[in-house]
Formats: C-alpha cells, structure tokens, sequence
C-alpha cells in the first residue's frame, strides 16, 4: 500500500505550480484544458503566457517527482484543499478496500481500468487502485523520492482520518493514519469538507 497521489484544488494554480516546479523540484508533465471547444494538453516548454495568448482555459496541472504525483486544480479556496488521495494496493487489498466501502454505505465510482473513486462522506474521496503498470513505473522511483508525511487542517480532523482508516484497514492513533509508509495527520481548526494542505515532507 502506498499513498503516491494527491489532487489540491485552489484559486493560486500558478503560483502553487511554480512552488512545485521551483522549491520542491517537481517537474510539469502537463497542463491539460481547452482552446475553444477542443481539448488539449501542453508538455513542459510552453508559457502561461503562450497559453494565455491563445486563450487556454486551464482545467488541471499535472507534476511528478519520484514516486509522488500533485495535481492542481482551478477552484474557488486560496488555500489549496484535497479533492482525493491517490492510493496503491495489491489485488486483495484494493478489493478488501471496495468491500469495506460498501459494507459503509459509501459510493463508489468505478471507471475500469483506469480509477476507482471512493467518496468517504468526510469531505473528500480516495481514488484506489489495484496493481497497474503505470503506478508501477512510478513507484519505481521510490527509492529518490516519495511521500513521507502529509499535514492537512480540517474543523472534524477526527471524523477525517476515521474514515481512511476505516476504509483501508490501516492503524489510526487520534488523528494519525499510518497509510503504507506514509503518515496523514488531520489537524484541528481547518475548514467544513475538503481539508486544507498543510505541508508535505518529501524523503
């Protein structure tokens, strides 16, 4: 099990982009959206001020370091808040995840062979996968980066970190879920719903 994704929606795309690609040594794989009503995504190598000339409306930036995928999405908050984390299971716990799921009450949105949607009724979604050779080759790079802790605020950080933990069978002390060898911890006096990103410890 290993959580190698997470999805921030935020007002701030840009500079939240440059923090990435900047600070944190990311680097873009995409910024996908739509020129006219025609789709299109542009590597790294492209401007925002090119994209702007040509009247690029943005729908997701995509970044990647090692074995951690960001995702940043155009949204009302200034602080960027999750959407869903992305996670990696082994056949029998991506199917024990999904079991768990409906024993709960929980949707589920599943578009086979591509993602897994698990909405958590907390205010944001885990996105599970079984085995696939893309997340394969990302985690691969594990060994030069990956996730090793993630801080989100929430007004309910309990109620937050219950239902991951619930969800995936993993250990929870408070508000701490240990998710593979990544540690989510909930902390107190953040917004109703999606939680607010706190800091990330990259290792």
């Amino acid at each position: 099990m290993q959580l190698f994704h997470y999805h921030l929606v935020t007002s701030r795309v840009r500079l939240l982009e440059a923090r990435y690609l900047g600070k944190l040594g990311f680097g873009l794989l995409g910024r996908y959206g739509w020129k006219g009503e025609a789709s299109e995504w542009f590597e790294a190598g492209t401007s925002w001020e090119e994209l702007d000339a040509m009247g690029f409306r943005l729908r997701l930036v995509e970044l990647a370091r090692g074995a951690v995928n960001v995702v940043l999405q155009p949204g009302h908050w200034e602080h960027p808040r999750v959407d869903h984390l992305g996670i990696a299971l082994d056949e029998d716990g991506f199917t024990e995840a999904l079991e768990r799921a409906a024993d709960l009450g929980l949707k589920i949105q599943d578009h086979p062979g591509k993602r897994t949607f698990i909405a958590t009724e907390a205010g944001y979604r885990l996105e599970v996968h079984p085995p696939r050779d893309w997340i394969e080759e990302l985690l691969g790079n594990a060994e030069t980066l990956r996730l090793g802790e993630l801080h989100l605020r929430a007004q309910d950080p309990e109620e937050k970190a219950v239902a991951i933990a619930d969800i995936l069978g993993v250990d929870r002390l408070d508000c701490d879920v240990l998710v593979g060898d990544t540690l989510v911890r909930f902390q107190p006096d953040g917004p109703e719903g999606r939680p607010e990103l706190v800091a990330e410890v990259l290792l």
